[in-house]
């Protein structure tokens, strides 16, 4: 394929095309280019696209046979995804070549970066292989690794039924009860060693867990899922443990950093407190805090529970009547007013201007005409003739849509009928152009002002 003279290609239209009659390349270009010129306005106009950069050079691949034309069209674009689908269907629309009949159809509009994307992943995949089978570990990284490999070594099993544990389990004050062996291994890397794990079903607690349970002081540290919920339940239906922590939603506590552990581990409740046990069975008045125990902060403040007072109930408020027709209103406060819905307020109605001050500020405005001269960009004005926004003109309808307290607004391009519709229904009192398309009505409540016509009535 030919050069494109497109810095960035990010989109190609490829188009099937089916001609009755003998025609060259030349007569297939020309006619895409004569019947979509003025289609789609000055902005989406081929030629101006292709004099801007914004398309590349139309490529044709012909084949004649039977007094009959056909072939592919190839077209390169740097435009954004609307635009060149906009362009795909303005290629459609033509009919003729010549004095013969045409059919366009648009198979594919490719994005051409996608295959350059897939080529950087799959680079940056072997790179990174070689990366870590060659690359050297820094002191720290080593340090981290040796520590973390003799912490996980220092698992113990703990009783006959050989639970897995950590190896101050026996001598703590304190235990922390977790799901299973990697729940274990993860607190020894997070230097936490009187952990130990259920093992096997849940549904059957080992005794040796049990006895433990009941001599210390215990926190049921669960993942955060329903599965969490059923093993807190399991366990405090034969045992009583003093305190609940979990997991964040969605997360296992072999998965948690240290960070998520210790907060997991403050925020933990006292059993009879716990939302995930329902209301079945008469856990309340089984987890009451026995008298001999202490509060530990191995892991932050102790979990107090605070006595509720009693409420204080207000009297209904009388209901508010509206006032009779004749009857004055009470004026609204300054905070009333100043928070009133933008809607009620008109947040698209550009603030009034006096007849002098208005004549200052359009003359001031009509000067940025020549700083835009050969730009394609355009900007929005409030009523003091300050700048809001510039941005280019294929941009401008979709950003007035959503501005408010537009005053006037200045293009490097041509005043077309839907632009000043639009401007209307905004409250826009002038729009400044290099020319005009034919309107169809009169406009008298917006200044219209071209550098070809001068003011338009």
């Amino acid at each position: 394929m030919a050069k494109t003279y497109l810095e960035i290609v990010k989109y190609m239209v490829e188009a099937k095309f089916d001609i009755d009659g003998v025609v060259d390349k030349p007569d297939i270009i020309g006619a895409v280019f004569g019947q979509t010129e003025g289609l789609l306005g000055n902005e989406l106009d081929l030629r101006e696209l292709q004099k801007n950069g914004k398309i590349g050079r139309i490529e044709i691949d012909v084949q004649q046979s039977s007094n009959k034309t056909f072939g592919k069209l190839h077209l390169p674009a740097s435009l954004d995804r609307i635009e060149t689908c906009i362009l795909a269907a303005a290629v459609e629309s033509v009919d003729r070549v010549g004095p013969y009949e045409a059919k366009f159809n648009v198979e594919k509009v490719e994005d051409t970066r996608s295959e350059k994307r897939r080529k950087i992943l799959s680079r940056a995949k072997d790179l990174l292989k070689q990366l870590l089978d060659t690359g050297m570990p820094d002191s720290k990284e080593i340090s981290e690794l040796v520590s973390s490999d003799v912490r996980a070594s220092e698992i113990t099993e703990y009783g006959p039924e050989k639970l897995p544990s950590g190896p101050d389990i026996a001598t703590s004050d304190e235990i922390i009860v977790v799901e299973g062996r990697a729940d274990v291994l993860n607190l020894l890397r997070n230097d936490i060693t009187n952990a130990i794990a259920v093992g096997g079903a849940a549904s059957n607690i080992p005794k040796t867990l049990i006895d433990l349970i009941n001599q210390k002081d215990t926190t049921l540290f669960l993942d955060g899922d329903r599965g969490g919920d059923m093993i807190a339940r399991s366990i405090l239906n034969v045992a009583e443990a003093d305190y609940i922590a979990k997991a964040p939603d969605g997360k296992e506590v072999e998965d948690l950093t240290r960070k998520e552990i210790i907060k997991s581990m403050r925020t933990r409740v006292p059993s009879d407190q716990y939302k995930g046990l329902g209301t079945s069975g008469n856990s309340a008045q089984r987890f009451q805090r026995r008298p001999d125990r202490q509060e530990h902060q191995s892991f932050g403040r102790p979990v107090q529970q605070q006595r509720q007072e009693p409420r204080v109930q207000e009297p209904p408020r009388p209901p508010e009547r509206a006032p009779a027709a004749d009857e004055p209103q009470q004026p609204r406060s300054v905070e009333e007013v100043s928070y009133e819905p933008a809607s009620k307020l008109g947040k698209d109605a550009a603030p009034a201007a006096s007849p002098v001050l208005e004549a200052q500020v359009l003359s001031q405005i009509s000067g940025s005409l020549d700083e835009l001269s050969g730009t394609l960009r355009s900007r929005l004005y409030d009523s003091a003739g300050n700048v809001i926004k510039e941005m280019p003109i294929r941009e401008l309808l979709s950003e007035i849509d959503y501005s408010s307290g537009v005053y006037a607004v200045v293009l490097d391009g041509v005043i077309t009928q839907r632009l000043v519709e639009l401007a209307l229904q905004k409250n826009i009192k002038a729009i400044y152009g290099i020319k005009a398309n034919p309107l169809t009505r009169k406009f008298h409540d917006i200044v219209l002002y071209t550098k070809e016509q001068g003011k338009i009535l």
